[in-house]
């Protein structure tokens, strides 16, 4: 069952990213942020409350917390640098950059979880990261140059690493207990990260500016965001980090598919061969 669960993760996560850059549009990256996390919040308790998780809350041991809460404040951070490349790239240039983390999370798994890396695994490595050159490393001519430049692309970079390191410290966190209770702590952690920065910031005032189609985008970003996440989380509560993150990232399929038909962002043949490679490369992570 796991493996449907890293698929549902997958589907909701790659519809995640078309609706938030819709969203974005007129929106300040930290804000929508902020407002995405209310919504993932709602969604996440309220199905910790509806599976009865919410009652195993007093078995949580320390360790668990702990881990939980590194794994929200890591979340937090990778969520405000995504969505801050979001806004100024596009989305079928930050996605690719973003799924990277499958390669530092595989790495740091076997570091640290004792997960074993196969020479078929070291090749699945390889393409993904071929994959991710190709679809970024040249500018499509027909795309304009504000979109393909570097500022996006330092944001992307570290919302992968953060990614990464979230999948290590969610793995742990979750050992012994209910998935969606999991999920629902780890969301207070970012919900605070990402509000508390709006208001030092002071873009708190620009919330009253967000327009009914923003705020329809953002609220459905969230909703879609809440459901992949607990498919995530469950999936990785049952099977290997080093196998379900890879499928996770199988969401770059449906974000580009979405970004073509929505926002009508052209992929390049080269960028469509690493497309191939990246998906292939994650497909046979799934080889035994």
């Amino acid at each position: 069952m796991w493996i449907l669960f890293a698929f549902g993760s997958a589907l909701f996560a790659g519809i995640t990213s078309v609706l938030a850059k819709c969203g974005l549009k007129n929106t300040d990256s930290h804000v929508a942020t902020a407002i995405r996390t209310t919504v993932v919040l709602l969604f996440a308790w309220l199905l910790a409350l509806l599976t009865g998780g919410i009652h195993t809350l007093s078995a949580i041991t320390g360790r668990s917390l702990l881990f939980l809460l590194l794994s929200g404040l890591a979340t937090g951070g990778s969520w405000l640098c995504y969505f801050r490349a979001l806004q100024l790239g596009d989305v079928n240039k930050v996605t690719p950059v973003d799924k990277t983390s499958t390669v530092l999370t595989m790495l740091l798994a076997a570091l640290f979880l004792g997960e074993t890396l196969s020479p078929l695994k070291w090749v699945c490595l390889f393409l993904i990261l071929l994959g991710t050159w190709a679809m970024i490393g040249r500018r499509d001519p027909d795309v304009p140059a504000s979109h393909a430049g570097g500022r996006w692309f330092p944001y992307a970079l570290v919302s992968a690493f953060l990614a990464s390191i979230t999948s290590l410290l969610g793995k742990v966190g979750m050992e012994g207990i209910d998935s969606n209770l999991g999920t629902a702590i780890r969301t207070v952690v970012v919900l605070l990260m990402a509000w508390g920065i709006v208001l030092a910031t002071g873009k708190g005032r620009e919330i009253r500016n967000i327009d009914s189609r923003s705020w329809g985008f953002l609220l459905l970003s969230g909703l879609a965001t809440g459901i992949s996440w607990l498919c995530y989380f469950r999936a990785l509560q049952e099977g290997p980090a080093s196998v379900v993150v890879p499928i996770d990232k199988l969401s770059i399929v449906v974000t580009i598919a979405f970004s073509s038909l929505f926002l009508r962002e052209k992929l390049s043949p080269r960028a469509a061969l690493g497309l191939v490679a990246l998906v292939a490369g994650t497909l046979l992570l799934l080889v035994p």
